[in-house]
């Protein structure tokens, strides 16, 4: 994909949310943007409506098949238009953290599990079923949408997690990604827009709000929670 645009707008939510309201075009990067902000600021409800408007379930899942116990549809994927290059996904995943379970139990029903490791994902740890999701089902040239993929993961998942991604990346696989994780947010060359009451933002790594908090308190730990409690 190019880039994410509006075609249709609604005055409801989620169009006030701020960041929402004055979205018109988002370009992506080929490789790896990421959507940082605080929690309300919207991150993971544009993550949700672009993989929508890819063809994925709202509660994720591949593009053959996915995980959708809400009746209504998220209102956001019907009103955005997805501007998409010269090459078209080859595959994709989208891979949301808060309705993972839904997700396995859809695998498990289908019968997919060879495709996933040969087991079910249930039987793994929340974070060996996201890191089995990416190293057995996530191939090359494809779009995988994750929201907050870091829910699970231990620092060393999420070092795992970026040498996946890396290899992808090299073999032609674009990714959007909502995170907390600073860690993450460190993949070289990615795109970052942070949601805020300005709207979307590029930012570089360094500026944005959660490197400056995680540093603060990585260099001086005491004094960071003696300001905090007092």
């Amino acid at each position: 994909m190019r880039c994410v645009r509006v075609r249709e707008r609604g005055t409801g939510w989620p169009w006030t949310i701020p960041a929402l309201a004055q979205l018109d075009e988002l370009p992506l990067a080929p490789g790896v943007t990421f959507l940082v902000g605080e929690n309300g600021s919207g991150k993971s409800t544009l993550v949700e409506g672009i993989a929508v408007a890819a063809g994925f379930a709202p509660e994720g899942g591949s593009l053959q098949f996915g995980a959708q116990t809400r009746e209504e549809a998220p209102p956001l994927g019907d009103a955005l238009l997805l501007v998409r290059g010269a090459r078209r996904p080859r595959d994709g995943f989208f891979l949301r953290a808060e309705t993972f379970f839904n997700v396995v139990s859809a695998i498990d029903v289908y019968g997919a599990q060879d495709a996933y490791g040969g087991v079910s994902l249930h039987e793994r740890s929340h974070g060996e079923g996201f890191l089995d999701l990416a190293v057995h089902r996530f191939r090359d040239g494809g779009l995988f949408v994750l929201d907050e993929p870091e829910a699970a993961l231990s620092p060393q998942g999420l070092f795992s997690l970026l040498r996946r991604i890396h290899d992808l990346v090299e073999s032609g696989s674009q990714f959007v990604i909502a995170t907390h994780s600073p860690i993450l947010l460190a993949y070289p060359g990615a795109l970052i827009y942070e949601l805020g009451e300005d709207g979307l933002v590029e930012t570089a790594y360094e500026d944005t709000d959660h490197f400056q908090m995680t540093r603060a308190f990585l260099e001086a730990p005491g004094r960071f929670l003696g300001r905090l409690f007092d």
